[in-house]
């Protein structure tokens, strides 16, 4: 039987094709006892042709079947259509997953911070001893700071005051160099342990918030503990 395309591209005359299938003694109702018709679509969804076959130009378009009355029993997607559909489930999925995954992360630490502290007070105890420990790291760090920005002031001094047409001879400049650097990596040592400080403050605050979250009014009522400056 020949296809049937529709010059119109709208649903009217996609409808008016199946009357025309349907009327008894026609050409296509005697080709198609099972009075079965598909129609296929354009890229922006309207209905452009229907016969008993899709051409194979329009292999990969949208369809939809309809019976004898024009019902509509069956529909397909385009290719474009079903590639986008198979990228939002992979999304979906991808999304679905990592989602899993923080939940089952944040169960076991729930679990850990039960199992590690008894009380609030046992996480400030701890958190206190910590930053002690950064305090006495900070402390040494600040010794050896002090020593470093002497030796590259004594060396900067040298420098300047050398034979200003000869220049700082070679040892100076080294001397310099190594001064320069030593202070450097101080001071930032210092400050990496000062931003420590800041990050385990707000760390044993959100333990201490969660802790009270999973116990509720008991640990809510422990008194707290100030957290060392």
């Amino acid at each position: 039987m020949r296809e049937l395309i529709l010059k119109t591209g709208t649903a009217i005359g996609a409808l008016a094709l199946v009357g025309l299938w349907c009327l008894p003694g026609t050409a296509s109702a005697q080709q198609s006892p099972k009075g079965k018709i598909v129609c296929w679509k354009d890229k922006a969804g309207k209905v452009i042709g229907c016969g008993d076959k899709v051409p194979p130009e329009f292999q990969e378009s949208a369809t939809k079947e309809l019976d004898s009355r024009g019902v509509t029993r069956k529909t397909t997607e385009s290719a474009a259509e079903s590639a986008q559909r198979k990228a939002r489930e992979q999304d979906a999925a991808g999304v679905k997953a990592e989602q899993d995954r923080k939940a089952l992360d944040q169960k076991r630490q729930d679990m850990a911070l039960l199992e590690t502290f008894s009380n609030e007070k046992e996480i400030d105890l701890k958190r206190d001893r910590e930053l002690g420990m950064l305090d006495l790291q900070i402390e040494q760090l600040n010794t050896g700071l002090k020593s470093a920005t002497t030796r590259y002031n004594e060396a900067k001094a040298r420098s300047d005051t050398s034979d200003k047409s000869k220049g700082p001879s070679t040892a100076t400049k080294d001397e310099l160099a190594r001064a320069t650097a030593d202070k450097d990596r101080l001071e930032k040592g210092v400050q990496t342990k000062q931003t420590e400080k800041e990050d385990l403050r707000k760390r044993y605050a959100e333990y201490r918030k969660r802790y009270g979250e999973l116990r509720g009014p008991a640990a809510a009522s422990q008194s707290p503990v100030a957290a060392k400056k």
